[in-house]
Order: structure tokens, then sequence, then C-alpha cells
């Protein structure tokens, strides 16, 4: 990935990748696969053979892993200055796509917390959720995310306070994939998921979710949205 100069308040890796002149079409609206993979490591996971794989198919996609806050970011001990952080460098690379349409947000794991900060002040044309936690306060009190059981990359919280849930409303198309072994309890806590306005899709694993299983549900989804 290329990486913009460095500075004292961050350094995050992009990458633009257009779509090939072998495409069978070029899509207007742009597919933004963020991820902080410094803060989370598993919100990056796939997120390139994602992106390569949807601009073959004529979808212009930004890969953006935003880096951590860094020294010139002022204090960063709430979760609410964080996801700020976080926040203002996507709409920042967003901006220089310089493209008129809104673009179509897919986050995974951490990321979807960047994701729904961002959506809930900026416009998008649509917004996939991949593996989300199954709410903020979940995130702050476990060590893991939405997996039933921690791996070594979530030996702490990601979130050193209580972050608010989100509240925007899901009136713009929205979906949530996951894995098997997650659905019981996004159930039973996730809103987005409970919530009838969104699209919901399940996948029987890691592997999955990035390999043609997941792509093509993702694909389908936006077909069947006009995109």
């Amino acid at each position: 990935m290329t990486s913009p100069a460095s500075n004292t308040a961050t350094t995050s890796a992009y990458l633009l990748r257009s779509p090939p002149p072998s495409a069978p079409r070029e899509v207007p609206t742009p597919l933004v696969f963020v991820s902080a993979s410094k803060w989370d490591a598993r919100s990056r996971t796939g997120m390139d053979k994602c992106a390569a794989w949807f601009a073959e198919r004529g979808y212009t996609c930004l890969e953006l892993d935003i880096g951590p806050p860094g020294s010139g970011s002022g204090n960063m001990s709430t979760s609410e200055a964080l996801m700020r952080h976080y926040e203002s460098e996507l709409a920042s690379h967003v901006r220089l796509l310089a493209i008129p349409f809104a673009p179509i947000i897919v986050a995974r794991a951490g990321g979807t917390l960047i994701a729904q900060t961002y959506i809930s002040s900026h416009p998008a044309s649509a917004l996939m959720l991949i593996s989300p936690p199954p709410s903020n306060a979940a995130v702050t009190s476990s060590s893991s995310l939405s997996m039933p059981s921690p791996s070594p990359s979530h030996s702490q919280s990601l979130l050193p306070t209580p972050l608010p849930e989100f509240n925007f409303e899901p009136n713009f198309p929205c979906a949530v994939m996951c894995m098997e072994n997650e659905r019981e309890r996004l159930e039973a806590e996730n809103r987005l998921w409970k919530d009838t306005n969104v699209d919901r899709m399940v996948v029987r694993d890691e592997a999955a979710v990035v390999g043609q299983e997941g792509l093509v549900k993702i694909e389908q989804w936006l077909d069947e949205l006009g995109f």
C-alpha cells in the first residue's frame, strides 16, 4: 500500500485500485475498504483480496488502513476522541477521491466502529459491516469483539473508555455479514442485526468471509441495489 508523507498527527496507508481495461463495466460509485490494523489487526484481514476482486469487476476501490494517532493528535484518552481521529482520517481520504458519488463503505471487526462513526455524520451510498461487535459496550468490557473466544490480538480492550452506542437510522442500504459462530450473539445484542431494514448475511467460517462465498454474497447485494 502507499503511504502519504509522515507527520506528527498520523500515518495512514492507502491503495487506490482502478478497474482494469478487461473489467466488464465501470461502476461510478467507489468502494472504500477501511481498516486500522495497528489498532485491531483483524480489521484488515482479507480487505486487500476483497478490493482486488471488486476492482476486477469494475469498481474503483480504495483500501485505507488508518494509522494510530501521532504525537500531535492531542488527547486520545477517550474512545470518542479516538473515533474522531479515525473518522477525520477516513473523511479526508474520501474527499481526496474527488468522485461525485458518496462511497460504499466496507469494514470488518474493529473497523466497523470507524465506519459507523463516519456514517453518523457523513454521506454514504451503502454500508457493509463484516463481523461487527455485538455492541460498543461489548468492546469496552471484553478483550474480544464478536468472536466467541478471545484471540491473541485482542488481549486487551480496544476502547479505553465506554463509547456511546450508535444511533443513526439505517434509512440507506446497510448490510451485516457474520460467520455462523457469531450469529447467535448478534441476534441477541446487535441493533442493526435486529433492524428489519438491514440486510443480513451468514457465511460458514473465517475463510468464507473473504472467499468465494462471502465475495459473491456482497456482489449479489450490490447488484440488487443497482450498483
